[in-house]
This record gives structure tokens, sequence and C-alpha cells, in this order.
């Protein structure tokens, strides 16, 4: 019942653990045209364009087998009709496959929706996976964190069914099915047994809302118990686990969270790393992969000031690399990526230098 596509390219081996991997070894992708693979390229809002530039030169760089069609998205209140714009970004995606996307804005008004969850509702990429790991040469407060977020990405508190019954009473309807619980329960245990993580623990708020998050800690635990004894299984309510994180987030191994619990501790991951300018993800459905920052801020407020860090969606850019069999341009760009961190003579603001974003880019360029 899982998606043979999403299963196929989880796999990751050790030797490759310290990279932003998920890699692939089948031909379950989409197809090359003049040796070269077509990717869906949403730069999307804030400093989106800045950095995934970045990515476009480096892979030019290097070589890499890789077109990329753009398509502008933006969510943004002043940027045109978002319904023509979304359309064209899905019929993209469903003809490439695979996309590489950075951060829509989502305004807070009740007219404009977030275009990132109709993305996500109308492929059906039901499964996020952020990759919270210390990197060398970036100093935090706390060290050997090595942990993986996955997150149901379609239904929960982002179901957007919510109305106002009467003025000033609104109904907000979170949704938790059997089926979805099932589907990005078993996306962690696979994700668990191929890349050797022995523990997957559900987040959630059973204690609570008895019946919703009841259902999905229940589930998680029955899937794993059933169908993946080899693998660990413990639960944890959301609020505890949020204080764990920030004081021993080494424990984590793999947390598997509803939709609004996932947002929350990817942001937290980000802070435990050194910010969500290092933090890489990707999203997975049955049939289509789109890969973008993991923690999903927007930076409207250093926008075309050149100081955005790239590494975030460098590292996710070597994630689709690897999704699509491409593991040798994968590792030689993001060991790049680890060698300028770690050298810290080229940083950004947001990890303590004074470096542009052109800057950075440049010294990647320089190693490879």
């Amino acid at each position: 019942m899982f998606s043979s596509i999403a299963k196929r390219n989880l796999t990751q081996s050790l030797k490759t653990r310290s990279f932003a991997s998920v890699a692939s070894t089948d031909a379950g992708l989409p197809k090359k045209y003049g040796g070269k693979y077509t990717v869906t390229l949403i730069p999307g809002d804030g400093v989106g364009k800045e950095i995934t530039s970045s990515v476009q030169e480096i892979f030019k760089n290097v070589g890499v087998p890789v077109e990329f069609e753009k398509i502008d998205v933006s969510g943004l209140p002043s940027d045109g009709k978002k319904a023509d714009q979304i359309t064209e970004a899905v019929e993209s995606l469903k003809r490439n496959k695979i996309g590489l996307k950075g951060i829509l804005y989502t305004p807070n008004d009740a007219i404009n929706k977030s275009l990132n969850v109709a993305l996500r509702k109308e492929l059906d990429i039901f499964a996020s996976l952020v990759l919270i790991k210390n990197i060398p040469g970036v100093d935090t407060k706390l060290k050997d964190i090595d942990f993986v977020l996955v997150r149901e990405n379609t239904e929960g508190e982002y179901s957007g069914l919510e109305h106002q019954s009467v003025p000033g009473v609104v109904e907000s309807l979170k949704i938790v099915t059997k089926y979805k619980t099932e589907r990005i329960a078993r996306f962690a245990f696979d994700f668990a047994l191929k890349n050797d993580r022995k523990l997957v623990t559900a987040i959630h708020k059973a204690n609570i809302m008895k019946l919703a998050d009841g259902l999905f800690r229940q589930t998680v635990k029955d899937i794993g118990a059933s169908e993946y004894p080899q693998i660990e299984v413990k639960d944890m309510i959301v609020d505890n686990s949020s204080m764990q994180a920030v004081s021993w987030p080494q424990q984590f191994d793999i947390m598997v969270t509803p939709n609004l619990y996932g947002s929350i501790l990817s942001n937290i991951g980000a802070a435990l790393v050194g910010g969500p300018g290092l933090v890489p993800g990707a999203n997975f459905g049955r049939e289509h992969a789109v890969f973008e920052p993991g923690c999903r801020h927007v930076g409207l407020d250093i926008k075309d000031k050149n100081v955005a860090n790239p590494t975030a969606m460098i590292l996710s850019s070597t994630m689709m690399l690897r999704h699509l069999g491409l593991n040798s341009y994968a590792d030689v760009i993001s060991q790049a990526t680890y060698d300028v961190l770690k050298e810290g003579k080229i940083r950004t603001p947001d990890i303590g230098g004074n470096s542009t974003t052109t800057e950075f880019t440049k010294a990647i360029l320089s190693k490879l």
C-alpha cells in the first residue's frame, strides 16, 4: 500500500549518512531527455530567487545533467492570479515528477489560502522529510544532534475545513484518518529500516485529543509492532517532546508527527543546529517528489539583500540528485558545502559572519 516511488527512493547507505541524503537505486524515476532530467523549479517568495540561483550556478559549474523548468508562483497578495499559478506549477510537476522549490509566503488573512498546502494536496505529496543534524564548523550549544522529522503533509490541522457558525464563533476541523496515518507510519518505518535508524517516536496530544491524536498514536504503534518488529517504537506528548528536543535532542532518532506538530518541531530543530538556512528537506508522494528547505521561512525581511544562507537549498538539491540516482554529483556538491562551513572563513550573517550569498556560493565553486 505504501507508495512504490517513495519506498524505492528512501535508501541511504551508511557510507553517505553524513551527507544530507535520500538516495535512489531504482529506475522508477522521470525519464531522461537528451541525457538530462527536467526538474520543475519554483523559486518562491522572499529569498527564494537568490538561493535557487545559487543552486543553478553550482549545477551549471559542475555540469549536473539537470535542466530546470522555471515556474513563477507567489503567495504574496499583490502577485496576480493564484489559481492560475498553482495550476501551472501542478501541471509542470505532473510532467516532470520532480521539483525544487523555495518557500511560498502564506498571508494571515482569511481570503488568501496557503499555496504550499494547495500544492501538496493537489499532488498528494503526503510525507515531509526534514534532516536535523549538527554541521561541523557551525557552533551550537548542543552537540551530536542527528534526528529526522517525518511529517504528515495533507490532513490534521491543515485540512482547511473551518467556518464561522455564528459571529465570533469559529469551528475548525482537524481531520485524522487511519489510512493516511498508516501511510505516513510506513514511510517513517521504511526510512528507519533503510537508513540504520533504530527508533521511531510518534508525537501526539492524545491525552487531550483522545480520538484524533489517539488514533494517530495507536496506529503508528500498531504498524511498528506488526510490520517492523526490529524497529523500536515509542510515543511522546508534543509539549513534552518540544521540551525534550531543546534539553536532550540526542534521544531522538525519527519523529513521526501530524501536520501541525511537525511544523513546530522543524522550527525547534532548525534552531538547535544553527537556523533555518541550514536544514534541508524533501516532500514525497506516490509519484512526485518536491525538495525544499526543511524549515519553511520565507525571509521577506532580507529579500534582495544578498545575505541569505543558501545551504539548506543546496543540501536539499543534493537530496534531489540522490533521488535521481546522481550520487556522484550530490557527493561533490554537498562535500564542498560542508567544507566551506567547516573552514568558517566565509559565513553568512545568520551563522555569525558578514559574507554575502554570492560570496558563499563562490566559495563552494572554488572547492569544486
